[in-house]
């Protein structure tokens, strides 16, 4: 049951069940799938929503862990567990109660359709119309990441070279500035270009 209830009463009498239903995305499962790809290992859902709903969404998008019924400092306190336990923690919101675990988080993710407060507290606002984007997201920073390690070793193997009097420090200098300027032209290619 994936309904969440609100209960009417008029003059102390049950009146009406109102029953809320907020579909998942078409793509979520997609996007779990394509992200535990790319190495996050554990996929969390925490909700103000029901036991009932919270664990039939769960069971639908295929997460490893979910927590119903939570209030903001609970979700606060599920990321200081998380990283005191040496885990690296991405947090995605949308909502003002979302905001704390945002700022509490390695790195927060606010949706753009989502709350003001939440994109002004979050590391990184993605688009709301499609939650692919975090794909994307994640590809551009394990790219980046490589790009900045393969140039730093570069650089550094030239350098060593220069200090143990393999190559004269004239040509140690001319080869550090030329794969300077060659590690800038290649900072302008496209990044995504590399993970494909």
């Amino acid at each position: 049951d994936r309904y969440s209830r609100i209960y009417l009463a008029i003059d102390g009498v049950l009146s009406a069940v109102l029953c809320i239903f907020d579909p998942v995305r078409k793509e979520a499962v997609q996007v779990i799938d394509a992200l535990r790809k790319l190495g996050l290992t554990t996929i969390c859902m925490m909700t103000g929503d029901s036991e009932r709903t919270a664990a039939s969404v769960a069971a639908q998008l295929g997460l490893d862990h979910y927590q119903a019924e939570v209030l903001p400092e609970d979700k606060v306190n599920y990321v200081k567990e998380q990283r005191a336990a040496g885990h690296k923690v991405i947090m995605i919101g949308d909502g003002i109660n979302d905001s704390p675990a945002l700022s509490e988080a390695d790195v927060g993710v606010a949706i753009g359709s989502g709350a003001a407060i939440t994109r002004e507290i979050a590391d990184i606002t993605i688009s709301a119309d499609d939650l692919m984007e975090l794909v994307v997201l994640r590809r551009l920073s394990r790219a980046l990441m490589q790009r900045i390690h393969n140039d730093y070793r570069f650089n550094s193997m030239l350098i060593g070279l220069g200090v143990a009097g393999v190559i004269a420090p004239s040509s140690s200098a001319i080869l550090h500035n030329s794969s300077t300027m060659v590690v800038g032209v290649k900072s302008m290619t496209n990044l995504l270009q590399e993970t494909e």
